[in-house]
């Protein structure tokens, strides 16, 4: 039971025994409902027999205070049980994401929408919130609690009970045979949710562009039917819902009118008095309260079957797992026979085999899409490799623990992400633990200072949202000097230098040549001048190793390694000409 209730609403273990205490409150809660009917019952028939005297009015209301006093106690057993209990889940699910996506691959991001991933973290924690405290526990509960009241029926008129009872299959049938139906205009609404969500991140993130290129109407045109497009799906949806709810509905008014004929027609006959003809008219007209809103529950829960799907797709994802215990003798990063790919059927590396030592540098060049940023990335682990082994060190780099891993190696991105807060804590992000003095070190050796002490608040200044009070080379620097700060004994540089004008492209050169002493470098870089002063040189076409040695060797080769270097001189002395 608990592991059903785990998997079919996405529960931690504690959320799914949470669930049960509050489906048994709920029961709890509607058969308190039925003790001032059963009191009502009790009063009627003494009134109607003549025994209603003073010796028994004191039991009316002493009944009726202990009845008011339950009702009250069950509705707060079934607040703490249901909404306390699932405010504490929601907590404990989205830290649960946060520690799951910590873990996860980072192939698992590159099959996934960014849109997607947002609505899945935000919208949909919201809306299982939502259905666990509003839907799940309601439904089970008031279905426990018409089962116990039905049982109890029968021993008073099995006749009057089935008339009573008969249409709660027949409405429950009416929604479950909906929830196909309701599953697809569900997944429908939730496509055309994100597919707008896209649009409208995709409008902010190219505003410039679309303007520069006067586009911006033709744009909002589209993005004007992705919205119109979801207000389509929502309104099938609901409508979708509503008719289904609303037959099941109906049906269940039919309860009262048969129950009423059925009475009638036996106490014709005199076999059955009025008293439990008026006792079972009571119950009917309460036992379908719950019911009506159930049904609702029902086709709500059935809705958000796409949102579960989502969040167990994340659950389900495997983390990367590994030893903490760093066993490396060196820093030598071996590739051997490694092969990779993003998806199925699609090979991005085959077969790549090399060396980058310690105290060496080693630089990744080869055409665009070769698979030089992947191969840095499969060092440091961001993915797990298909084929082959990388070792650090001797250390199989699988067998460890990311988060440990990543403490060998400093990374410069070409792509800065930078947050919404001050110069010095983006630089901090290097090493959490370094004092004010320490960062501000680390930021001259990368030319932070130059600008710094340009701005009003200078080292505090706030950057804004990834970094858009910045340039690219500024927030190139802070990138760097973030690295400095951490001073790993591995550095992976892509495209370090690719934001920065001469004068500081070649100061940075400097400094990261006091960077890079006694450590593993792995550079990428497409300027050939750049890498001119490596010690070996590993060309990357099409996934594989084109060339690997010196740039003395590979230039006498004349292979790809000296064409680009050919290509990149010529292109030197090129100038704009004028037709």
């Amino acid at each position: 039971m608990i592991k059903y209730l785990q998997r079919r609403y996405a529960l931690s273990r504690k959320g799914a025994v949470d669930n049960i205490k509050g489906i048994l409150s709920c029961a709890l809660q509607n058969i308190s409902f039925m003790l001032p009917v059963g009191l009502l019952y009790l009063l009627v028939g003494d009134l109607m027999n003549g025994t209603l005297t003073a010796e028994r009015i004191p039991f009316y209301v002493i009944g009726c205070v202990a009845a008011a006093l339950l009702i009250v106690a069950c509705t707060r057993l079934e607040y703490d049980n249901t909404y306390l209990a699932t405010y504490v889940e929601s907590g404990v699910r989205r830290v649960g994401l946060a520690e799951k996506l910590r873990k996860i691959p980072l192939s698992f991001f590159g099959k996934k929408d960014l849109a997607d991933l947002t609505s899945s973290i935000m919208n949909d924690c919201a809306v299982l919130e939502q259905s666990q405290s509003h839907f799940v526990a309601p439904l089970y509960g008031a279905i426990l609690s018409t089962a116990i009241i039905s049982v109890s029926m029968m021993f008073f008129n099995r006749r009057m009970a089935l008339a009573a009872i008969w249409p709660l299959p027949v409405a429950f049938a009416i929604v479950g045979f909906a929830s196909d139906v309701q599953k697809r205009l569900s997944r429908k609404a939730m496509a055309a949710k994100i597919a707008c969500e896209d649009g409208i991140q995709e409008c902010m993130e190219a505003l410039p562009d679309l303007r520069a290129n006067n586009a911006e109407k033709s744009y909002l045109a589209g993005l004007e039917k992705k919205i119109r497009a979801v207000e389509g799906r929502l309104i099938k949806s609901e409508l979708g819902t509503a008719v289904f709810v609303v037959s099941a509905s109906l049906v269940l008014r039919l309860g009262i009118a048969t129950t009423a004929l059925a009475g009638a027609s036996l106490l014709v006959k005199g076999e059955l008095d009025v008293l439990t003809f008026f006792m079972f008219l009571l119950v009917v007209s309460r036992l379908y309260d719950p019911l009506e809103g159930t049904l609702q529950n029902l086709a709500a829960i059935i809705g958000t079957n796409s949102n579960i799907e989502r969040m167990n797709e994340l659950l389900d994802c495997p983390v990367q797992t590994g030893s903490e215990q760093l066993t490396n003798q060196n820093c030598d990063i071996v590739f051997d026979h490694v092969g990779f790919s993003y998806q199925s059927g699609e090979t991005v590396l085959r077969d790549v085999s090399f060396t980058a030592k310690q105290g060496q540098v080693t630089a990744l060049v080869g055409p665009s899409g070769g698979g030089k940023t992947t191969v840095s990335r499969l060092a440091a682990r961001f993915w797990d490799i298909d084929q082959g082994k990388i070792t650090v060190g001797g250390m199989d780099v699988s067998e460890i623990d990311p988060e440990k891993l990543m403490s060998l190696y400093s990374i410069v991105f070409q792509d800065v992400t930078l947050f919404d807060n001050s110069i010095l804590e983006n630089i901090r992000i290097g090493r959490k633990d370094a004092t004010d003095e320490e960062v501000i070190a680390a930021a001259r050796l990368a030319n932070v200072d130059k600008f710094v002490e340009k701005l009003p608040d200078k080292w505090n200044a706030n950057i804004g949202e990834n970094g858009c009070e910045l340039s690219g080379g500024e927030r190139q620097r802070i990138s760097i000097a973030r690295a400095f700060l951490k001073d790993a004994p591995i550095i992976l540089l892509d495209e370090a230098t690719a934001g920065l004008d001469v004068e500081n492209e070649t100061a940075i050169q400097e400094a990261l040549s006091l960077l890079i002493k006694n450590k593993t470098v792995l550079i990428i870089a497409h300027r050939m001048r750049t890498v001119s002063g490596a010690d070996k040189i590993v060309v990357l076409k099409d996934g594989a190793v084109a060339e690997q040695g010196s740039p003395a060797e590979l230039m006498q080769t004349d292979g790809i390694f000296a064409h680009m270097v050919q290509l990149q001189t010529e292109s030197q002395s090129w100038t704009l000409a004028r037709v």
